[in-house]
């Protein structure tokens, strides 16, 4: 009886220990595919303003050589304006598509933490190149400058856009975000770390 006593121990902490293992490893697993799902929806956005892009730039470069005045800068500035844009989304469709999605829990939380900034920050700048297209306009329109309208009518349009774009990114990924307490019901903190709690 006094042999089979460790034996049981050792067992039961054999088992207790591949059970931590195994919701160790299942916690990852879930953080990669949340995050997976994070980069996803980066990728796709890249693809929707890189799309916009090349539209622009296409129709404004057509569209320029054939109208002159304010229609002509518009389009000019629509396809200078896209031309940033086109590198933007070619810059972040290939950051997405080297990302690999992390297990880790602190990785996660700054990682989504991020993407919600920076298209907060990236809002508030749409909010100003709407503000500068308004003054463009408005400065053409008073020096009579029909150039410099049209560049204003394009810089409100590809602001509005944007504000648009940002604010849609925004609310899908702060949606996703706050499914990430869901996923982390069994992790709590305290004094000593960051502990799981199972139930049997």
């Amino acid at each position: 009886m006094k042999n089979i006593l460790p034996v049981i121990l050792l067992t039961f902490c054999l088992v207790f220990m591949v059970v931590l293992a195994v919701e160790a490893q299942t916690q990852g697993e879930i953080l990669q595919d949340f995050n997976q799902v994070r980069i996803d929806y980066n990728k796709q956005g890249m693809m929707i303003l890189g799309s916009w892009a090349v539209g622009n730039i296409i129709w404004g470069g057509v569209m320029a050589g054939r109208t002159t005045g304010e229609i002509q800068g518009f389009h000019q500035m629509n396809a200078y304006w896209n031309s940033i844009n086109l590198l933007i989304a070619g810059f972040g469709y290939y950051s997405a598509m080297k990302e690999v999605p992390s297990a880790d829990f602190w990785e996660t939380m700054r990682s989504q933490q991020s993407i919600e900034k920076i298209l907060l920050v990236n809002a508030g700048l749409d909010v100003a190149y709407m503000a500068g297209g308004l003054y463009m306009l408005e400065r053409g329109r008073r020096t009579d400058n029909e150039r410099l309208s049209g560049f204003g009518k394009s810089v409100i349009l590809q602001g509005a856009f944007l504000m648009s774009f940002d604010a849609i990114k925004f609310l899908i990924h702060n949606s996703h975000g706050k499914g990430l307490p869901n996923l982390l019901e069994n992790v709590s903190l305290g004094p000593g770390g960051i502990g799981f709690r199972m139930l049997f």
